[in-house]
């Protein structure tokens, strides 16, 4: 589809994907395709910005990549280009969509409206058929009507859904949901022979120190670095780093610990917990639609310390990041 839109001097083209792929598209692009494209972040983009370029996404030449956090934060350039077509790589992280708490699917929604869209994923559903919903809702919002109708035709228990009503669903997909199966490309691609190997994992002594160290910071109840009304959700996306690997959670703490130095220093306004996290660990929303709000756990209210012991606090907790 790109290629043959290239060809046809339709080059206002966009990919919105996760940010650990950015460089991998960007690579294959010119490998298999032979296509330039830019990856645009906060850096080049406010460079662009400084040198009086009126729109950095306009790219006529380039294909422009960007992650989907950045699209969200410039929604508003993106909007004022009539894209030729619009690609949302690993779009499952659209799914919930419908929800108002997705606010980064629903402004990247919003910016493209109207305009031609791809969605690519492996996996569009994974816990429910609202997450179908969600997905062609954001391609067209008049192929399943309201979310109150979706729910009452189709999601339901599958005892009570007959074969007349799945028929119906698939017809209504059909025109926009294309399913391609590994073994109808394998004259065009040559996969790696995957070998599953079972590996038995034990940590060192310094490991257990880490991992030690962190969930006793984790359980500290007077952390300035973990908002009190996220503060569950924030652990568990901590805990996710921690088991990536030791060096993800050294970058999350030092960014925790930078933040609270400049609060300390009251150098810069104080920033939104999320973004320090997601940049490092780019799961946060993807996390945060999974979580299930009925199991949430109400977090302690704290009572608020006076101005020279939030100080000892936060010079304590910075101590403690970065140790």
């Amino acid at each position: 589809v790109l290629s043959q839109s290239w060809a046809e001097r339709k080059r206002q083209i966009l990919i919105i994907l996760p940010a650990a792929l950015r460089e991998q598209w960007k690579r294959e692009l010119a490998e298999k395709f032979f296509i330039d494209s830019i990856i645009l972040e906060s850096k080049n983009f406010n460079q662009m910005i400084k040198e009086e370029v009126p729109n950095p996404f306009d790219q006529p030449d380039k294909i422009v990549l960007c992650s989907y956090h950045f699209a969200k934060g410039k929604s508003e350039h993106i909007q004022r280009i009539p894209w030729d077509v619009v690609v949302l790589d690993e779009a499952h992280r659209l799914r919930n969509v419908y929800r108002k708490d997705n606010k980064i699917a629903r402004v990247i929604r919003d910016a493209i409206e109207g305009m031609p869209k791809i969605l690519l994923t492996a996996t569009p559903l994974q816990n429910s058929l609202m997450e179908l919903f969600g997905l062609v809702s954001f391609i067209d919002p008049h192929v399943f009507g309201s979310e109150a109708y979706f729910r009452a035709e189709f999601s339901r228990k599958a005892a009570d859904v007959s074969a007349a009503e799945f028929q119906r669903l698939r017809e209504r997909i059909q025109p926009i949901c294309q399913r391609t199966l590994r073994r109808q490309v394998l004259e065009y691609i040559r996969y790696t022979n995957r070998i599953s190997i079972t590996q038995d994992f034990t940590p060192t002594d310094e490991e257990l120190t880490l991992y030690e160290g962190v969930s006793a910071y984790l359980q500290r109840r007077d952390s300035y670095a973990l908002p009190a009304g996220q503060r569950t959700l924030m652990t568990l996306v901590l805990r996710k780093i921690l088991a990536s690997s030791s060096f993800a959670i050294a970058n999350t703490l030092a960014s925790m610990a930078t933040r609270l130095t400049r609060k300390l220093e009251a150098a810069e306004q104080e920033a939104a917990n999320e973004a320090d996290i997601g940049d490092d660990y780019d799961v946060l929303n993807e996390t945060r639609d999974e979580w299930n709000s009925e199991n949430t756990v109400n977090d302690e209210e704290t009572k608020e310390p006076s101005s020279a012991e939030a100080l000892a606090r936060i010079r304590e907790e910075i101590k403690a990041e970065t140790d």
